[in-house]
């Protein structure tokens, strides 16, 4: 059989430790967790969105959805590989209206 990706395991450790870390401070330190959640959503701008409060998304972080979400895009990143002199990776990116391109692709407007 083939073996894991060390590195895949490696990620999965340190989502699901930050996971439980966070889920655990959202249950005892309610306020504080928001606190500091509000303020790493102010360095995407997302708070600045009316129709983004955080009633809608904060109870999701640190969630088993959350968790899945997480692992798949750091998941994937290690499939992508750069190398110096060589094409960088046409990365998967998702519209803002949901439709899936390549970065290269939506650079050029297509």
């Amino acid at each position: 059989p083939k073996m894991p990706n060390p590195g895949k395991i490696l990620i999965l450790l340190q989502v699901t430790l930050s996971v439980v870390v966070g889920k655990t401070l959202m249950i005892l330190f309610p306020n504080a967790t928001k606190r500091y959640i509000l303020k790493m959503g102010e360095k995407s701008r997302m708070n600045q969105n009316p129709k983004f409060s955080y009633e809608n998304w904060g109870p999701t972080f640190f969630s088993f959805k959350y968790l899945q979400f997480v692992l798949k895009v750091k998941w994937k990143r290690l499939e992508d590989e750069a190398y110096e002199g060589h094409p960088a990776p046409n990365t998967p990116v998702v519209t803002l209206g949901g439709e899936v391109c390549h970065v290269l692709d939506f650079m050029k407007g297509q």
